[in-house]
């Protein structure tokens, strides 16, 4: 089995993979070892992409609301509505909506069809929802949308402060890069984050910033750089435009933090001059979060820490392909290749496509796009790759705005997404490890993606579905495309206009490649490891230093006097959609917790492991409580992931529609909450073969090997026939505690479904139960009574996903003398892998030591 090198399908790092084809719909992944954004390693996303391979829930053929359809007829019906629309409504009454998902080729197309040849810019992605602060600062500061760092920087800083970034959950490949050189080279790690994450404890400091704060934070740590004589006068001079006063005029005294904290702070900054600072969706996802974003940058060009080795601000992207999707204009306020609306820019690029038609402005940004189609000002929408549904701010309004369009096509994998239940049009796409083409990782490194599988039932290309489309609509010879290296050839091509208009993006080396070429590429990086090091890409080859001021802080609401942060899981994605069907990576998060600090539960009356209804004023949704000291009191937090098909902990419901007003990039972080205890008549847990959805006061649906497990929670009499398949039952009750416990065979004898209600006594292990769905000796006296009739050895809960190694064989490790990370990863396997579970190993190293001390 020869292996097929492609790019892993989540994150913005870009891990290289090297995966061998097994059998109809299976692979095997390993990390590529000579990937340089990974060098082989893997998270545990990455690891088990194996599982997510399958047809379960896909989407295979064109679908005309309910029916069926052929391609030509629903692409005939998708070009008359959009075409229809246009001759009625003007071009903008088109938009699309796509993704960080698509690949690049299918980006250009996108972009090129909609701003080229509709003539409207309304053309948006959900990297606007990650990515859109950081390229607003990135503009302003440097002229252009270019990271000006490299993954090497992270090998070679002696500081790295880690902005808005729980990086050993969310990015755990960098995770494991920082920790090597921090063993390696004595790098010193500060995590600047209102929480106390994993990635925080394992922080040398832990800044503790209040929500929003970080614009004061670094005024105040440039102001303290300038008190100590720490700025760097000479490269402000030569590579730098400043606005007279700006820094001269800030307080030190304004970050707000513990004054020892702060000190200690300027003390590792001062120190070590050889830094970088590495911001993610925490600064990037907020109404300030351009201001954020340029305020991490001054700090860097005020001391000169910038185009160097092991220094420079680093941005790093959250989707696997925002940084291709921004290159080729996927963001509404571009036209393509980093260009803008200039005149002359908008001559070049229409005359570069051919296209009379080309959109004359910005188009509307993902927020307002969704409130024009609520307005019914936007008649035709086509999402493509994502689920604005769950994921959109004020989520109930964006469904209400879906259901009012009058043409919603959904270009997709699933079958049923909470968006594509909303289509009429509905186009099977092909998914990772169908697909072909390029991404571009957070340093700038292009990586091809490879098809591995073939494509299933009738899904197509996202570019090659856009070009049948183009056709109809009589653009065909712009869009004659025959193979994804046409696209990209063209693409590459087209960069010339941008270094033409004094831009650092450059691909004109890719210019005219052929298929072969284009199949044989190697991982490559645009403008090397600093690209801004000879000059920016301003006229005058300076960077700015731009002015920003802390934004007054909320106004106390008594009605929700909380403030609610949002963020990832460790080993979900997005909504679920793909990891969601990894019963591997359902195990680490079964379903949504808020978490609370124990004195907000103690004053909200909340239980640890009860359940609590969060409210804002835009909605509510229900969650287990998790009570932990990570978090501070007056915030809670809870995860992103959960739909109304997965759970009732559907996050997309609590945010406001608030945005920054240069980014227009939506905040997550920082929403005034309230929340309050919920107390069921019963909970539960039910296994099922098929996926159940409830609807009950709390549940949440997770992958188990061979079926799903439901968490339920509710209120009355237990509906026990919605809940359960036909099949010979057998059945146990205890009246006293209000128990039932129910088997379920097929008429084959396989186990089909097994619950477990309760109104006042415990439950039994959820891994025992859900494993006996493929065990072959299952017993339905063992399944009644929640036990194995002889217990296995307890392995405690599991805490290294990827070698499936339990927390009581590491605390055995650490007992017989393992002190070391390295060490217990050797004896039992823990950490050794992805490395996202080492800051919980480090913690129970630290709980081992401290019971040890006291013996």
């Amino acid at each position: 089995m020869t292996a097929i090198r492609t790019t892993c399908a989540y994150c913005g790092v870009g891990c290289g993979i090297a995966a061998r084809v097994t059998g109809p719909r299976r692979i095997e992944v390993a990390g590529n070892p000579d990937h340089p954004a990974n060098h082989g390693r893997l998270c545990s996303k990455g690891t088990w992409l194996s599982e997510t391979t399958g047809l379960e829930g896909r989407l295979l053929h064109p679908m005309i609301g309910e029916e069926r359809a052929e391609w030509d007829e629903a692409l005939d019906l998708v070009a008359q509505r959009m075409r229809t629309a246009v001759a009625e409504h003007g071009p903008d009454s088109v938009a699309f909506y796509v993704s960080g998902q698509l690949l690049t080729e299918d980006y250009y197309v996108a972009n090129k069809l909609l701003k080229g040849f509709v003539g409207t810019a309304n053309i948006d992605t959900n990297s606007r929802l990650c990515m859109a602060s950081a390229v607003a600062a990135h503009n302003r500061a440097f002229g252009e949308d270019v990271v000006p760092c490299s993954y090497e920087d992270l090998d070679r800083a002696d500081l790295i402060l880690l902005v808005g970034s729980n990086t050993a959950w969310c990015h755990p490949v960098i995770w494991q890069r920082i920790e090597q050189a921090r063993e390696q080279h004595g790098t010193k790690l500060v995590v600047i984050d209102p929480r106390r994450t994993e990635t925080a404890e394992r922080a040398d400091l832990h800044v503790p910033v209040a929500p929003d704060g970080d614009v004061a934070l670094f005024n105040a740590l440039l102001a303290a750089m300038r008190d100590r004589g720490m700025l760097d006068a000479d490269y402000m001079a030569k590579h730098c435009e400043q606005p007279g006063g700006f820094i001269d005029g800030l307080d030190v005294a304004a970050h707000g933090l513990d004054p020892d904290i702060f000190a200690s702070l300027c003390d590792l900054v001062a120190d070590h001059p050889n830094m970088v600072s590495l911001f993610s969706q925490g600064a990037n996802q907020s109404v300030c979060g351009a201001d954020k974003g340029n305020a991490i940058i001054n700090l860097h060009l005020a001391t000169g820490r910038i185009n160097r080795a092991g220094s420079g601000p680093f941005s790093m992207t959250g989707q696997p392909n925002a940084m291709g999707g921004r290159e080729v204009g996927g963001l509404a306020n571009m036209l393509a290749c980093h260009l803008g609306f200039e005149d002359d820019e908008r001559a070049a690029v229409a005359a570069f496509w051919n296209a009379p038609n080309l959109s004359s402005g910005p188009g509307s940004k993902a927020v307002e796009m969704f409130r024009a189609v609520h307005q019914g000002r936007i008649k035709f929408l086509w999402v493509m790759g994502t689920n604005p549904a769950v994921s959109m701010p004020d989520a109930g309004f964006v469904r209400e705005a879906l259901a009012r369009c009058e043409t919603l096509v959904v270009s997709e994998v699933i079958a049923e997404t909470d968006t594509a239940k909303l289509a009429g049009i509905r186009l099977p796409a092909l998914g990772w490890g169908e697909k072909d083409g390029t991404v571009t990782n957070s340093e700038r490194r292009v990586s091809r993606q490879r098809a591995l599988l073939p494509a299933p039932g009738e899904a197509r290309a996202d570019w090659r579905i856009m070009c049948d489309v183009a056709h109809r609509l009589g653009h065909g010879a712009a869009f004659a495309f025959d193979h994804p290296a046409d696209i990209f050839a063209e693409y590459a091509a087209m960069t010339r206009l941008s270094v033409d208009q004094g831009r650092l993006l450059d691909l004109t080396d890719w210019a005219g490649c052929s298929p072969a070429e284009y199949d044989a590429m190697e991982p490559f990086r645009w403008g090397g490891e600093h690209p801004t090091a000879g000059r920016f890409a301003f006229a005058d080859g300076k960077a700015r230093i731009v002015a920003v001021q802390p934004a007054a802080p909320p106004a106390v609401d008594p009605d929700f006097p909380l403030r609610l942060n949002t963020g990832r899981y460790r080993d979900q994605w997005h909504t679920m959609t793909r990891t969601g069907l990894s019963p591997k990576l359902s195990i680490h998060r079964r379903e949504p917790l808020v978490e609370i600090a124990p004195a907000d539960a103690a004053r909200f009356a909340l239980e640890d492991g009860g359940f609590a209804q969060v409210s804002t004023p835009w909605g509510q949704a229900v969650y287990r409580v998790a009570v932990t000291d990570g978090q501070r009191a007056g915030e809670i937090f809870v995860p992103m992931h959960w739909t109304d098909l997965t759970g009732s902990g559907r996050t997309g419901r609590l945010m406001h529609p608030a945005v920054d007003p240069v980014s227009g990039q939506p905040g997550f972080k920082n929403v005034a909450a309230m929340v309050a205890p919920v107390t069921p008549d019963w909970r539960g847990f039910l296994v099922t073969r098929e996926a159940v959805r409830p609807g009950s006061l709390f549940w949440a649906l997770a992958r188990v090997e061979g079926g799903w497990l439901t968490e339920l929670a509710g209120v009355g009499a237990v509906d026990v026939e919605a809940l359960l398949p036909q099949g010979v039952r057998s059945e146990a009750a205890d009246k006293a505690r209000g128990m039932t416990r129910i088997v379920v065979r097929a008429e084959d004898g396989a186990l089909a479904a097994v619950l477990y209600l309760t109104r006042s006594g415990s439950l039994p292990d959820r891994d025992w139960v859900a494993r006996q769905f493929v065990a072959e000796d299952a017993s339905a006296t063992e399944l009644l009574a929640g036990r194995p009739a002889q217990p296995a050895p307890d392995r405690g809960k599991l805490v290294c996903l990827c070698l499936d190694v339990g927390e009581n064989e590491v605390r055995s490790a650490i007992r017989a003398g393992c002190a070391r990370l390295n060490e217990i990863a050797e004896r039992t396997g823990a950490g050794s892998n992805c490395g996202s579970c080492r800051p919980l190993i480090a913690r129970m190293v630290e709980e081992e030591r401290v019971l040890a001390s006291k013996v």
